[in-house]
This record gives structure tokens, sequence and C-alpha cells, in this order.
């Protein structure tokens, strides 16, 4: 891939789509592309930090990639928020989703899928930079070390 271009945009012009608005997606179709966005960014990071076992890098992954963790990050985030970031958090955490987490509460799986909302609005927006400045200060504000 050529410097400048985000994988987003190799995306779009390789299966030539895009063109959608998508402040008129679901909420839950945001939260879909940024659980998969979210995930992606974790495991880059604990990969890039050595190479170790698929088994451990995935355990790794998961103390980041829950429902409990995300709800942390995002309650600890959600002050510095802009209004328009907030918005889609909001209508992230109120969806009405048919699926739960299995290891965590119906407010922390709701909170985590606002913040899986925002994330994948602000990546089809191609504001990855802004995804992963958020992404990094509420793993920090959560008090969580960095993957």
């Amino acid at each position: 891939m050529e410097m400048g271009i985000t994988i987003l945009d190799a995306i779009k012009r390789e299966f030539d789509c895009g063109g959608a608005d998508i402040r008129t997606y679901s909420p839950l179709a945001l939260a879909y592309i940024g659980d998969a966005v979210y995930d992606l960014v974790i495991r880059t990071v604990v990969v890039e930090r050595g190479n170790r076992s698929a088994n451990r890098l995935h355990r790794e992954a998961v103390a980041y990639v829950n429902a409990r963790v995300q709800a942390r990050m995002i309650d600890a985030l959600e002050g510095g928020l802009t209004e328009e970031e907030l918005a889609v958090y909001h209508r992230g955490r109120n969806a009405k989703s048919y699926t739960t987490a299995k290891n965590a509460s119906v407010i922390e799986y709701r909170k985590a899928t606002g913040f899986e909302a925002l994330c994948g609005y602000l990546y089809l927006l191609g504001r990855q930079e802004r995804m992963l400045t958020l992404i990094r200060e509420a793993i920090a504000a959560a008090g969580l070390p960095e993957p």
C-alpha cells in the first residue's frame, strides 16, 4: 500500500464501495465494523510488542477486547468526547441489540456497543487518527496498562 493511503481508502478503491452517507447507518452496523476495527488495533499493538505464541497473544488481546473493559474505557473517556462523538456513542449504547455478552452485565454490554459504534463511525469517516487517539486515551484513563 502506498504511503498516505489508508486501508479504508484501499478497500473502497479495490472493491468499488463507499459513497453512502455513514451518518444514516444504524448504530449496530457502526458497532459491527467498530468491533472489528478496535480488535484489529489491539491485536496489532499486541503483535508489534513482540513475537509470542498465538495463545499468549490472544490472552493479552482479550484483556482489552471485552465488554467489561470497553465499558470502563468509555466511562473514563466520555467527558472528552465532542458533541458529535457523544451522540454516536449514545446511539450505539441505546440501540436495541438482540445479543448479550457472556461475561458482562447488560449495562456494560450496551456501553461497549456504544464504544464500538463510535470506533466504527470514526473509522468509516476516515478519522483513524482521532479513533486511535481516543483508544489510547481510554486505555490510560481507565487505568489499564498499554497493551
